[in-house]
């Protein structure tokens, strides 16, 4: 099923996306993660390059593009800066994979094509203060009155949620019924009582955007469920299984980036009379974080292509999430060990890269549930 032969739309897709993070992101990067500066104008430009809505049908304004190019496109856009990273990512994978698989051609052409197009961007509510990885737990109600349905409560932990236009908005319709009874509706921001929240300190990925959001009484029209009342928990589910590739990949990308300067400034770091990369105890280094990021590569790319052939693929893509997140934090904590006091200055990036690459054993399922979805897969399969 693996093809190791990269297409020439694949190699194009990585020339454009390394030049465009080496031309565009890179010059404010550290700035931007200074001062948690959203990237408004490079998110835009992402936009007009395609790679907001990478696996969309043309016809709604897409790439039409496969996993495996998207894959190749977050870990070279993540190389340089995680948080445009998964800006780009919850757009993609959370937002325009969920309307395009579960919505219906009116709300793709109201809401999927100018998400695809990089003219609205999207954020993704699902977890709550009470309900985290337990994501069945959910508190935010919607109940129907006089034909629209009013929502209330509060989501947490929501990337992209002072900057997004449109918000998918996981809710309880029906608590007899528990999970089965959670609806997903799409959430316009300019709604009466749509309130984001301040935006979090946070440790890492800082030039994105993460905040609590307050719903009251939002009144929102029958013709903006996603998919059919009931189902928005499996569509959670389904959505967070294609997630986990993109983090996986901009997990890739986090220790990739970290790798490369590691292995550069080996080279030009000299002691006792000669580089440290001539040094075994680096040598070594360098080779462990080579092999990790490789294995990573290949368990990702092996999940990407299992959903572009519409395999089953949520133990690939579990795998891959748990393995190239623990790759990101251990990459990159060898990265500032081989640069030395450098590494834990901001002119060397590495300090960054470590910070931003803890977030991606959290976010979009813990290492811990993605150990219990693989173990879960692994006995379904006996």
């Amino acid at each position: 099923m693996l093809n190791f032969q990269y297409s020439e739309t694949h190699e194009l897709i990585r020339q454009t996306a390394r030049q465009f993070a080496q031309d565009e992101i890179l010059p404010s990067v550290i700035e931007r993660d200074k001062t948690a500066t959203f990237p408004h104008d490079i998110i835009k430009k992402l936009g007009e390059l395609g790679f907001m809505g990478m696996m969309v049908s043309p016809e709604w304004g897409g790439s039409g593009l496969d996993a495996v190019s998207y894959v190749i496109a977050m870990e070279e856009i993540s190389k340089v800066d995680a948080s445009v990273g998964v800006v780009m990512s919850v757009n993609n994978s959370l937002v325009c994979w969920a309307i395009e698989s579960f919505g219906n051609d009116e709300q793709k052409e109201k809401f999927l094509r100018p998400l695809a197009t990089g003219e609205k961007l999207g954020a993704f509510c699902l977890s709550e203060p009470e309900a985290g990885s337990d994501a069945t737990q959910q508190h935010t109600s919607a109940a129907l009155e006089n034909g629209n349905w009013v929502i209330n409560g509060t989501k947490n932990w929501i990337t992209n949620g002072t900057t997004a236009d449109i918000y998918l908005v996981m809710a309880q319709t029906d608590r007899e019924k528990k999970h089965k009874g959670i609806t997903c509706f799409i959430v316009e921001r300019d709604r009466a009582g749509f309130e984001p929240g301040l935006k979090e300190d946070k440790l890492g990925i800082r030039s994105s955007d993460t905040c609590s959001i307050g719903l009251t009484n939002v009144t929102v029209p029958p013709e903006n469920i996603l998919g059919e009342a009931g189902r928005g928990f499996n569509i959670a589910m389904e959505v967070l299984n294609g997630g986990r590739i993109g983090i996986a990949a901009q997990a890739l990308g986090i220790a990739q980036g970290a790798f490369e300067r590691a292995l550069e400034y080996s080279t030009q770091r000299k002691a006792f009379g000669k580089p440290i990369a001539d040094l075994q105890a680096i040598q070594f280094k360098l080779a462990e974080m080579s092999v990790k990021i490789e294995a990573s590569r290949l368990l990702i790319l092996r999940a990407a292509t299992m959903k572009d052939n519409h395999v089953r693929f949520v133990k690939e893509a579990a795998q891959a999430k748990l393995m190239a997140s623990k790759t990101a934090v251990e990459v990159t904590l060898e990265a500032i060990q081989v640069h030395g006091g450098y590494g834990y200055v901001r002119e060397y990036h590495v300090e960054r890269m470590l910070r931003d690459a803890k977030i991606t054993e959290i976010y979009e399922g813990t290492s811990e549930i993605q150990h219990i979805v693989i173990a879960r897969e692994l006995i379904k399969s006996l």
